[in-house]
């Protein structure tokens, strides 16, 4: 039953979006164009492209956080009953300058979240978003992290599926 709660409320979570006038493109390719950018995005190789969807920038952005703290992330299947589902919400203006970051969702795992917001802040900054996503000269952006119980994680928007 607790499984199926986590799931669930992982699914629940996932599903938030920054703001209805973000839409997705579904004939989008899975991966970015490799590229050199003077930004942390030297470190995946990627760089947006113009008119790039929300999920492909934010899977870049995934990668590239990733990147910034190897040892802190998960690089298997996330277990079936999660340590710590982690929420973050972060502001990223039109340069890729990290403006503004915070913790939407926790469970109150203090060390979860600290390690969240540590591999944010690591891998900034970030590509300059493409313009079709920006708002006001930035853009507001959600992310999961998915811990296991050994203190590692996942970003949700490039996480394997969940053992069962």
């Amino acid at each position: 039953m607790k499984t199926k709660f986590v799931i669930a409320s992982t699914a629940l979570l996932a599903g938030c979006t920054s703001t209805p006038m973000y839409q997705s493109s579904a004939a989008s390719p899975s991966h970015p164009p490799a590229s050199s950018h003077t930004s942390n995005s030297s470190a995946t190789g990627y760089r947006p492209t113009p008119n790039m969807s929300l999920d492909n920038y934010k899977r870049m952005l995934a990668q590239q956080i990733s990147a910034a703290s190897p040892d802190k992330v998960y690089s298997g299947n996330p277990q079936a009953l999660l340590r710590s589902v982690v929420v973050l919400k972060y502001v990223v203006d039109s340069n890729g300058r990290l403006v503004h970051s915070d913790t939407l969702r926790s469970n109150g795992d203090s060390v979860a979240v600290s390690t969240a917001m540590s591999a944010l802040r690591k891998a900034a900054p970030f590509p300059p978003p493409p313009s079709n996503l920006l708002t006001h000269g930035r853009m507001e952006i959600l992310e999961t992290a998915l811990f296991n119980d050994d203190g590692r994680f996942q970003l949700r928007s490039i996480a394997l599926p969940q053992s069962e």
